[in-house]
């Protein structure tokens, strides 16, 4: 325990003498002496802040300048008399290089670090700084203990989070909130790969999960993280950079220290990786600091790109590099100028301005800070002496709500985190730099700054000079120089097979491969945009006895693992696959089907001739049959004696009616309402058309040979229980499990021929019911065993042959677009005649089935929806007609439609009454009546007779043209309404009293 108080007195001692040793004390530092008496001596409108700076570089010199300029300002412009605490700044000197570090955070876990002083001596109720994010780490929990407000400026480490303690604020941007700008930037050139390079520290690697999930979600792949020491030597920025130049992937983020970031861009350009086809972007982490970069390195970088946060101009911005530079020369009279201000100061200043606004609404601080008690303190520690401020949480309320316009822009703080919403992305040129764009969150990336939604006009980016002076954008990766060749996996399969084929050369000691899966490869190679040396390496089982591959899915496998760089060969894209491995577009049909024998399927049923129709299109004919019969005898049968009787008699009728419909149009009896024969056509068109199908399709199936698939899909393999066929090493044996095909119901075939001996030998003989493969082997199967096997069932879609690469493979977007010139081109049609040559098309009438034969209800339902279509048209008619107003015109017209047909039975005479012009009802007998021996009219034939309405009718007697033909025309003066119907009802049974006699008339009168 003595041991561990000493050390830690050493540490202390050592910490002590960092912090205030080798520099002479500026104006705004004080000695520890000094110290206190100046806080005993302060007035109590005045509160202590305190700023841990490196004051031996000129950054920290610069910091000191912003912050004092900031309060100087501030108070300037809001007198202290306005109320409110006023601050008074304490500097404390922390030096930067990483043993202090080190020793100052070891000193720090045992009780002394930076900010003790301050804390002791001074009494500061806030504290700005420190620099950087691993002594913020431990500067945090001090002010956690005592309540008093951290505010960093600098600390960019997302590791960092003020959601750590409430009494850290981190008045800068942290690391992780310019990444989705990067991450667009990447998606808009549409780079697939990108490299990250990074230092090896905190600082470094706390933004690399952020980059990681948002170049994900832009479709970016990291093949590789190069890490660069956070003191490293050029040969170890050397041998990094020689790893780079051998991959493919030509796109770099660089995030890192500036001063580290300047060498390795400088060794960079000396090593020819600054040039054509590369693309290195810039972290704002070195472009914050871009102007403190020399010309040499400057010079190196022309094409580089880089990102930072977007500082808007403003007045007060424009004067402040006068006035900060006249500070800093007060402050510093034996120093060099310093560089122009960067983002860092404008923070440096806003973070001064917002502790004297906060506090000043957080008005006078009196409740001061709480001592320990005497037996809590621990004299070998100092952090044990520290007291706990009662104004500090009012204080950090007062810092977290603070909102104003600050020299860097808005500042807001959420969460005790500064919030950006716009990024630069600029361009290095010559001696400086030129801005391309921005980017927001609401509007991505922008030619200028959008705050308007109307951003059609402006998205993208300006024109950028690429490395190498190109204006055309890179993309994205090359094929290294220094690499090697591309190994390409190929499956073995059983000779001879036309699309992978391999054949061991005796004379060469190589393998040579050849097939239509190859051939279409290296045409694809012929139209890539660049050269891509490769080498064909044939897969085998190595547990097998015979030389064949192992399953296609473990050779993707092995592509994803990178033992092989890709794989080509007849390989189906299918979606298991794709979680692992990226295919090209596919170069053949996709599908996988199943292939069965055919059996002859003579007609020898005793129902052969219903099979040409389907039952339900005989059940719709039937009722159409049935309909129109009906509708006839609704319509006619109280005006026509045909359709009137008995029920049985009406029912006859119909049928005999309706039937005679079939053969040809009814001549007996005739129908009186056209709207009746209008429906009638219908029928007949019907009858007509079906009739011709039905002849046709009979025929064909008692005369013509026809063969029927034994089995007609998956399912009625599996509840048969038959065994089931699929090509070795394919992916289909997995299908098949999937649609719970048990396995030992699966046998494995390798060729062509033994497919149709297994399909001859059949299930229960040793072979199989069916055989499962893919559409172009198929194809090739039917194309020599075409007359007694068929391609039956579904379509179980799949992706096609593809060619197989690692997930994130750059080749992949190159490959597919060459397979899209070489199938839509002439070359696939030489490459498909020279492999499989015309035999891939079938003759599809040599194994057609019978079901092709039979007419459906589908084929023929157009016809049927136009017959009820016409019906509901005369139905419509027919009721209009039926329910118009009665007026006493009706029954004139209704009398002038009265006729009476009066045919022989050699059908040479007719009787008919019409309306004459002087509104007489003539009655007139035309044909040869046939005339007894006597020459005396035939008794019981019905003439009108004299006084059915008190009007004697003259006789008339007229030839017509022949002797033979006469015409007895007697006519009958219209009555009235009520007089016509006594007349019309005089008629009607003067007319049937005729029905007795053999040449009996019909009288059809309206309802």
């Amino acid at each position: 325990m003595v041991g561990g108080n000493i050390i830690i007195s050493l540490l202390v001692l050592l910490s002590s003498w960092l912090l205030f040793a080798g520099h002479d004390q500026p104006a705004g530092l004080l000695g520890r002496a000094q110290r206190s008496d100046a806080a005993a001596a302060a007035p109590p409108s005045v509160v202590h802040v305190g700023a841990l700076l490196d004051l031996g570089s000129a950054g920290g010199r610069a910091s000191r300048a912003s912050i004092s300029l900031a309060l100087e300002d501030f108070y300037a412009s809001q007198p202290p008399g306005s109320g409110g605490a006023t601050a008074a700044l304490h500097v404390a000197d922390c030096k930067d290089d990483e043993i202090s570090s080190i020793l100052r955070a070891i000193a720090a876990e045992a009780g002394n670090c930076v900010p003790i002083d301050l804390l002791k001596n001074f009494k500061v109720q806030a504290i700005i700084g420190p620099k950087m994010s691993m002594q913020a780490r431990f500067t945090i929990g001090i002010g956690n203990k005592t309540n008093v407000p951290i505010l960093s400026y600098s600390a960019t480490s997302p590791y960092l989070s003020a959601n750590q303690s409430k009494y850290f604020v981190r008045t800068a941007l942290d690391d992780a909130s310019q990444v989705p700008a990067i991450a667009s930037l990447i998606q808009y050139f549409n780079w697939r790969q990108v490299i990250l390079i990074y230092e090896d520290s905190d600082f470094g690697r706390g933004i690399v999960p952020y980059l990681v999930d948002a170049f994900q979600d832009a479709d970016a792949h990291i093949p590789y993280r190069s890490i660069i020491p956070s003191v490293p030597t050029d040969d170890q920025i050397k041998v990094e950079l020689n790893k780079l130049k051998t991959m493919q992937a030509r796109v770099f983020v660089v995030h890192m220290s500036p001063n580290i970031a300047a060498r390795l861009f400088v060794l960079a350009h000396d090593a020819e990786m600054l040039a054509d086809g590369y693309v290195w972007i810039m972290t704002d982490s070195v472009g914050n600091m871009f102007s403190t970069l020399d010309k040499n390195t400057i010079n190196s970088m022309q094409g580089v790109l880089g990102v930072r946060p977007y500082v808007p101009q403003s007045d007060k911005l424009l004067t402040f590099p006068a006035r900060f530079l006249s500070r800093y020369r007060q402050q510093n009279q034996e120093t060099p100028d310093p560089a122009n201000p960067n983002i860092f100061h404008l923070w440096a200043y806003d973070t001064a301005w917002a502790i004297a606004m906060a506090l000043r609404k957080a008005g006078p601080l009196a409740l001061g800070l709480k001592l320990p008690s005497l037996q809590n303190i621990n004299n070998s520690n100092d952090l044990s002496m520290l007291g706990v401020s009662q104004d500090g949480p009012g204080l950090i309320d007062s810092i977290r709500t603070t909102r104003f316009q600050g020299i860097s822009g808005e500042f807001i703080l959420v969460d005790g985190q500064r919030q950006g919403s716009v990024f630069e992305i600029f361009n290095v040129i010559g001696n400086s730099y030129q801005s391309i764009g921005f980017w927001t969150p609401n509007f991505g990336l922008t030619k200028k700054v959008i705050t308007s939604s109307d951003a059609s006009d402006n998205v993208g980016l300006n024109m950028v000079i690429w490395l190498g002076g190109s204006a055309q954008p890179p993309r994205g990766w090359e094929w290294p120089v220094a690499g090697k060749k591309l190994r390409i996996a190929v499956p073995v399969k059983p000779a001879p097979n036309p699309f992978v084929n391999i054949k061991n050369n005796l004379a060469t000691g190589k393998f040579d491969v050849s097939g239509y899966s190859i051939d279409i490869f290296e045409a694809v190679m012929q139209e890539m945009p660049y050269a891509v040396p490769y080498e064909y390496i044939p897969v085998v089982d190595p547990n097998m006895a015979i030389n064949l591959t192992i399953s296609y899915s473990e050779i993707c496998h092995q592509v994803s693992l990178k033992k092989y760089d890709a794989m080509v060969g007849d390989t189906t894209i299918i979606i298991n696959r794709s979680s692992y491995v990226d295919f090209t577009l596919p170069y053949t049909e996709s599908g996988v089907q199943m292939i069965v024998p055919m059996k002859e399927n003579w007609s020898t049923s005793l129902w052969i001739f219903l099979k040409p129709i389907e039952p339900i299109l005989w059940v719709a004919f039937l009722a159409v049959f049935v309909f129109t019969g009906f509708v006839i005898w609704l319509v006619e049968h109280k005006e026509s004696r045909d359709f009137g009787g008995s029920a049985g008699k009406q029912l006859v009728n119909i049928a005999y009616f309706s039937f005679q419909a079939l053969l040809a149009v009814p001549k007996d009896p005739k129908l009186k309402k056209w709207l009746l024969k209008f429906a009638l056509i219908n029928l007949v068109l019907l009858v007509w058309l079906l009739e011709k199908l039905y002849s046709a399709s009979l025929t064909s199936m008692m005369t013509a040979r026809q063969l029927q698939p034994t089995v007609v899909d998956l399912n009625q393999l599996i509840s048969n229980g038959d065994y089931i066929g699929y090509q070795g090493g394919s992916f289909v044996k997995d299908f098949l499990k999937s649609h719970k095909v048990e396995e030992h119901k699966i046998r494995n075939y390798s060729t062509p021929d033994q497919y149709a001996e297994a399909l001859m030998k059949g299930s229960w003989y040793g072979g199989v019911a069916a055989v499962f493969d893919e559409i172009p082997y198929l194809k090739l199967f039917m194309s020599k065993y075409c007359s007694n096997h068929s391609i039956v069932g579904r379509v179980y879609k799949t992706g096609g042959f593809g060619y197989v690469f690692p997930k994130g493979s750059p080749l992949v977007a190159d490959v597919s677009r060459a397979i899209l010139m070489v199938t839509e081109g002439d070359k696939i049609i030489d490459i498909e005649r020279k492999w499989f040559g015309g035999e891939l098309e079938c003759n599809s009438q040599a194994n057609a089935i019978e079901s092709a034969s039979v007419v459906t209800w589908t084929s023929l339902r157009g016809v049927f929806f136009i017959t009820i279509g016409l019906w509901a048209i005369a139905g419509i008619i027919y009721t209009v007609l039926w329910f118009r107003p009665r007026q006493e015109e009706q029954v004139q017209e209704a009398v002038a439609e009265l006729a009476i047909e009066h045919v022989h039975v050699n059908g040479d005479e007719s009787i008919l009454w019409r309306i004459g012009r002087d509104s007489h009802l003539v009655i007139q007998l035309r044909g040869n009546p046939l005339q007894p021996a006597d020459g005396r009219p035939e008794e019981g034939v019905a003439r009108p007779e004299a006084g059915h309405d008190g009007v004697e009718p003259p006789p008339e007697v007229r030839n017509l043209g022949g002797p033979e033909e006469q015409v007895l025309a007697v006519e009958l003066p219209l009555l009235p309404a009520d007089a016509a119907s006594g007349n019309v009802a005089q008629l009607r049974t003067a007319i049937n009293e005729t029905e007795a006699v053999e040449n009996s008339g019909r009288l059809l009168l309206p309802k």
